[in-house]
């Protein structure tokens, strides 16, 4: 971790919600002045969207139907760990963008004056100092491998996990591949359990490392996610948030129970809080969390 030079990581599975969280960031970040440096997690794999579908089919023609987006095979580890020590170290490190459109590809090669597709990666650049923090978002902030001694958290100083309850998660990522990518419903759960090994050994454990963690609980039947013909509204659930070391951040419970009208503690380190309320609770906590890394990187 690092004074001078704040990282933050905001990490949950696929189709978690973690957009909604970057937005409420990138509130703070406007509202307080702060410059940061954006990396997104999909850049970090290691796979284009053609190598992946090679390795795919690879990877099943020889009896392996677990390979994934999740696993260490398709994400480039190292390379997380390394950007966040680097930025960490020096506010400063290599950063690329992956394509995931003709426009955005469109736009990139204009910029950079290249010539990439869509689901390919733009060339390494360098990350220009000057920065205020380093702001990640994507499947694996707070990635640990033991295999190869990938420990992540080690140089972040804020994670924050989203973790819909697992039935929430499946039927919000069942209606996001087919409304947004036209996925049927067939392909789309073989997707999710194809990802399950990847998503105990490497997703479900960086909440263990989180600093906090936003978790949607929904008060309705979900039993069976994958006839659900809906998600469950925003109305129609809680959100739990559990806070690892209330101390290291001085969260205020008394205060939040206050600004967060019919929200309730059920542990030491935890409050529920209605569902529609999840946005501005979100920036009445991390606002001033990240003042408070912004000062003290300017008065180290």
């Amino acid at each position: 971790m690092s004074q001078k030079h704040p990282v933050v990581a905001v990490t949950g599975s696929s189709g978690a919600g973690t957009t909604f969280v970057k937005r409420a960031f990138e509130n703070i970040f406007l509202r307080e002045g702060i410059n940061p440096e954006i990396v997104e997690g999909d850049s970090l794999h290691s796979l284009s969207r053609k190598d992946f579908g090679s390795h795919l089919k690879i990877a099943s023609e020889n009896g392996n139907n677990h390979f994934s987006h999740f696993g260490p095979e398709a994400n480039d580890f190292a390379a997380i760990e390394e950007t966040f020590r680097s930025y960490g170290a020096t506010g400063t490190g290599k950063k690329r963008y992956y394509l995931h459109s003709p426009s955005e590809a469109e736009m990139q090669n204009k910029r950079l004056g290249c010539y990439k597709e869509s689901g390919e990666f733009t060339p390494w650049e360098d990350i220009k100092p000057g920065t205020d923090l380093l702001f990640y978002e994507g499947l694996h902030g707070l990635v640990v491998d033991k295999a190869t001694d990938i420990n992540a958290p080690r140089y972040v100083d804020l994670g924050v996990g989203v973790v819909p309850s697992v039935n929430l998660e499946w039927i919000q990522k069942i209606h996001r591949d087919h409304a947004e990518r036209g996925y049927d419903e067939e392909v789309i759960v073989d997707t999710i359990l194809r990802r399950m090994p990847d998503y105990v050994n490497y997703i479900a454990p960086q909440f263990s490392q989180t600093d906090i963690n936003f978790q949607r609980v929904p008060t309705v039947d979900t039993s069976n996610p994958f006839i659900a013909r809906d998600i469950p509204t925003a109305d129609e659930s809680f959100v739990v948030i559990r806070f690892k070391d209330p101390n290291k951040f001085m969260i205020d419970f008394p205060y939040l129970l206050n600004m967060l009208h019919d929200s309730f503690m059920t542990r030491r380190n935890t409050i529920v809080i209605p569902g529609g309320k999840m946005g501005m609770a979100m920036e009445i906590i991390l606002a001033p969390i990240i003042h408070r890394l912004i000062n003290n990187a300017r008065c180290s």
